[in-house]
């Protein structure tokens, strides 16, 4: 009784396959009868629509081909990261010999963040912008030799007085060179200078063209710095300004940041400033 049930079933399930097939066959025929065409007729000179001439367009550079600044991949705030390291060994300061002070680094970027701004990582704008005009111009790579200085590894790298209220703690501060132009920071220098007069957002701004000397004074250098609204840029020479971070033989560039265009204010820097604004992990 099974086995004549199941046959009825495969019978009935080809009977109407096939009359899903035969039905769309008569369907098929009946659009083919039923079918017309006309031709489409124009005169010589007749236009519908206007044709215009394609216009050369540059292609947009793609996600990874922005990461480059001619060979050299682009500067970052990624590479203003804290160069601070928990195994490095103490550093004793012996300037007060009855009370020597021992100084421990950080454990670097990956203890804490850059510095923070509306609750992002944040590196003054203008200093990235300035190293990559260097990348693009010269061909060379940039060494940033010193970006952000946590508190902690600020102290650690350089303890003198003069140095504790450093820009670098708040990321307002680069100390780099160039390679293959080791030896000639005065060409960068021209370069840091010529940025503000080629960039338009500058232009006609004599405060941001015009470069000044500033008298070493109580400066750190032997060279005068040069200063505009914005930033100020010092050359420490082969014997100078040798901390933790500044180890090389080379002379080295530093540019600061002196005024804070997007908020119109002075940009100052404090112990209590830096030590608030950056995460711990």
């Amino acid at each position: 009784m099974a086995s004549f049930t199941k046959e009825i079933f495969y019978i009935s399930l080809l009977l109407l396959s096939a009359c899903s097939g035969l039905e769309k066959s008569e369907q098929d025929k009946l659009r083919r009868q039923n079918a017309q065409g006309e031709f489409i007729h124009r005169h010589h000179d007749e236009i519908r629509y206007p044709l215009t001439h394609p216009e050369h367009r540059i292609r947009e550079r793609y996600p990874w081909e922005m990461a480059y600044v001619g060979k050299h991949s682009k500067i970052t705030k990624e590479y203003f990261r804290c160069k601070g390291s928990s195994t490095n060994p103490p550093h004793v300061d012996h300037k007060d010999p009855a009370r020597p002070a021992n100084y421990l680094d950080c454990g670097g970027f990956q203890k804490h963040s850059l510095p923070l701004k509306g609750e992002q990582e944040f590196v003054y704008p203008i200093l990235i912008d300035l190293l990559n005009y260097v990348q693009a111009k010269t061909g060379c790579k940039v060494i940033i030799t010193c970006g952000h200085r946590c508190p902690v590894h600020n102290a650690y790298a350089d303890s003198s007085t003069y140095n504790q209220n450093s820009k670098h703690m708040i990321g307002a501060e680069v100390d780099f060179y160039v390679q293959g132009m080791e030896n000639k920071p005065e060409e960068v220098i021209k370069i840091l200078m010529a940025y503000y007069k080629e960039m338009p957002i500058y232009k006609e701004n004599k405060q941001y063209q015009e470069f000044l000397r500033t008298s070493t004074g109580e400066l750190n250098v032997s060279t005068p710095p040069w200063h505009n609204k914005e930033i100020f840029i010092k050359l420490y020479q082969k014997s100078e300004g040798r901390d933790f971070d500044n180890r090389h033989p080379y002379p080295y560039i530093s540019v600061q940041v002196r005024y804070d265009r997007e908020l119109s204010e002075k940009v100052v820097s404090s112990w209590q400033k830096a030590f608030n604004n950056y995460r711990r992990y």
